[in-house]
């Protein structure tokens, strides 16, 4: 059963759990002062035994939770076990990312990270009280996701060409939405504006669904959407696609042409992935990260991905650690073309 829990204040388990911090725990269990309190699964077989938290460090509605609730889903049939959905939103989803570092390692305080707090983040804000590297375990990789550059249907400009020469016609007018500083939302409109040579002005808002109003509403002229949150907009005709961020076409709109296509060199890819705190116990990896793999490898899994713009990817916690070093190369080096800052 996967349980949804709001942004409020934190009771029960998930107390006690928050309150303790990594160098704190190492020496009350060295003391025995928290007999009973913590529970550290010695095989895989034990565990989960009590409810997991799973962290989503965006606002309910967006790319992340929706893919997040379909995988704790996956993991709570599995694992006969409950898995809570805790939407934890602010600065950029570095406020939720930083909460599952500093939990508990246990493997009952879970995240369900993204390129942006795991690969962009660090290259935007100068001081994080994580590192992507150093204060989390990989378990696995999960899915890479398209995004889609929309307008809304009165928006004159229908193809990137089109578009670029209206915002060069109308410097610092078309406004772009995305979900925070640093989102990829945020990244993908700023390098877009770099590499098209135009000047676009970003609004960036507190949730998914408050981006989509606004450029349904005509309130904001763009929108570099994730295209599982994108295409019910785009089947009921209120938003228009323009072209897809990523580097190959969609299976999900064979038709929409990509941006470099007509602006080469641009590309900016989403992917998700769970990690737990520094320190869970390895038996606790394993069993995560082989149940996350069999559920990623089922004809069902892939239907539901592909169903929504979105593909399965499936790691090793080791190869999911080289290829998360390798995205955060990559990722400054798109953040520096971009000309993005955190201000």
């Amino acid at each position: 059963m996967v349980r949804i829990r709001s942004t409020g204040t934190v009771t029960g388990w998930h107390r006690s759990t928050m309150a303790v911090r990594p160098r704190l725990l190492a020496a009350a269990l060295a003391t025995g002062a928290l007999a009973g309190t913590v529970h550290m699964p010695a095989t895989a077989q034990e565990y989960p035994s009590r409810p997991v938290r799973s962290v989503v460090p965006f606002a309910a509605g967006g790319l992340n939770d929706t893919l997040s609730r379909l995988f704790a889903q996956a993991l709570s049939d599995r694992l006969k076990a409950t898995f809570v959905i805790d939407t934890r939103p602010g600065a950029g989803g570095t406020t939720g990312t930083a909460i599952v570092a500093q939990a508990v390692p246990d493997g009952y305080t879970l995240l369900f990270s993204s390129s942006t707090t795991i690969a962009v983040s660090p290259h935007l804000f100068s001081k994080l009280s994580y590192d992507p590297v150093r204060d989390f375990a990989p378990v696995t990789s999960l899915a890479m996701v398209e995004s889609v550059l929309l307008v809304n249907p009165q928006t004159p400009a229908k193809t990137v060409k089109e578009l670029i020469a209206l915002a060069r016609a109308q410097p610092g007018q078309l406004r772009y939405g995305s979900v925070g500083i640093g989102s990829s939302q945020h990244i993908a409109g700023a390098l877009f504006g770099t590499l098209a040579k135009v000047d676009l002005l970003h609004v960036p808002y507190k949730a998914a669904g408050q981006v989509l109003a606004d450029i349904i509403n005509g309130s904001i002229s763009l929108d570099f959407e994730p295209v599982p949150t994108a295409l019910p907009h785009i089947k009921a005709g209120r938003l228009r696609p323009v072209a897809l961020t990523s580097a190959r076409r969609s299976q999900v709109l064979p038709d929409v042409p990509t941006i470099a296509e007509s602006l080469p060199g641009y590309e900016m890819s989403l992917w998700t992935g769970l990690l737990a705190p520094r320190g869970t116990p390895r038996p606790v990896i394993d069993r995560l990260h082989g149940t996350m793999n069999e559920v990623l490898a089922t004809p069902d899994m892939k239907d539901r991905l592909g169903g929504l713009g979105a593909a399965p990817l499936g790691d090793t916690p080791e190869r999911f650690a080289a290829f998360i070093r390798l995205e955060l190369a990559r990722m400054g080096d798109v953040v520096k073309a971009s000309g993005a800052t955190a201000q």
